[in-house]
């Protein structure tokens, strides 16, 4: 995990950002997205950016946090036919990617787009690397 953050994390040209990623349960993920984003369900990533709000700019190499779920990882990589591994991999990638200003929600077909490229080409890499 910390190898594939730290690929993650050059090819996004910030090698030496900081960030914690923390493996959790559906039922803890349930409870982080009530409680920070209205929405009390599971999901699979959760990202806490620091460089938002007030206390942005503190510490510019500190990105912030991705809270995954190993429950609807499992889930998602059976569905899917792939391996969990990848799809953890895949997690951290969309996480960091919330972290350093990319979105999908509430944003332009664009930006979705933006996004998604993003996405698929350091997965690629990724994939590439392993």
């Amino acid at each position: 995990m910390r190898r594939t953050a730290s690929r993650i994390l050059s090819a996004l040209a910030c090698p030496d950002a900081e960030l914690s990623v923390l493996i959790v349960s559906d039922e803890e993920i349930r409870e982080l997205n009530r409680d920070f984003l209205g929405r009390d369900r599971p999901t699979n990533v959760i990202s806490f950016p620091m460089q938002e709000g007030e206390e942005s700019g503190l510490h510019a190499d500190l990105l912030g946090d991705v809270v995954i779920s190993a429950d609807t990882a499992a889930r998602d990589a059976a569905e899917a036919g792939t391996d969990f591994e990848k799809e953890l991999y895949f997690l951290l990638l969309h996480g960091i990617l919330h972290l350093v200003g990319f979105n999908h929600e509430g944003t332009s077909a664009e930006e979705v787009r933006r996004m998604e490229a993003k996405e698929d080409e350091i997965f690629a890499l990724i994939a590439a690397e392993s």
